[in-house]
């Protein structure tokens, strides 16, 4: 950042009175031009086919990951809830009708200064198509999940914590909330 949206003036990297940390500040104005992480919100949408469970995903036809298969998501919007943009990508890129649940994972990436967060869904039927940021989208059962081709290191683990949930739900457990930190050494986002 150079200049202050507000007034214009050059701004300084520096640490304001009552802080802690270092933040862009207009040199004339003295406006404090705070920087906080972006919100990748999605669903990890499920089909029931007689005791089968498959997951929905969808292949990527954009950048980062181009060719490469996610859940569906993306950057939440100024006035929009949590619930409302993993309801709202879940469409844009899957085209698909869902059922939306609980809140599933919260995956901090601060090296790209990101926090997902994944949504349980139950697809209300299979209607689903391929939005223009998809190539394709399909349903994978656990054992033909591509997962040398999974995009994201956030999509694979929330892939995997709900796999190992599955497993207890049937036997009588349930799904839990989980939360994973992701750091530089992890395969890129």
């Amino acid at each position: 950042m150079k200049f202050c949206s507000a007034c214009a003036a050059p701004v300084a990297l520096k640490v304001p009175a009552d802080d802690t940390r270092e933040r862009f500040v207009c040199t004339e104005c003295d406006t404090i031009h705070y920087q906080n992480p972006n919100i990748v919100v999605g669903t990890l949408p499920i089909w029931n086919i007689d005791g089968e469970v498959k997951v929905l995903l969808c292949k990527r036809a954009i950048e980062p990951r181009y060719g490469y298969w996610t859940l569906p998501a993306g950057f939440m919007e100024n006035q929009e809830t949590c619930r409302q943009a993993a309801q709202r990508e879940t469409i844009e890129e899957a085209g698909a009708n869902i059922e939306l649940h609980e809140l599933f994972s919260v995956l901090s990436v601060p090296h790209v200064d990101q926090v997902h967060l994944f949504y349980r869904a139950t697809l209300i039927d299979t209607n689903y198509l391929a939005g223009t940021e998809s190539l394709a989208v399909a349903l994978f059962s656990e054992h033909e999940i591509p997962w040398e081709e999974i995009a994201f290191a956030t999509v694979g683990q929330t892939l995997k914590f709900f796999f190992e949930d599955l497993k207890k739900v049937r036997t009588g457990g349930q799904f839990s909330l989980h939360e994973h930190d992701f750091y530089k050494s992890h395969r890129p986002e």
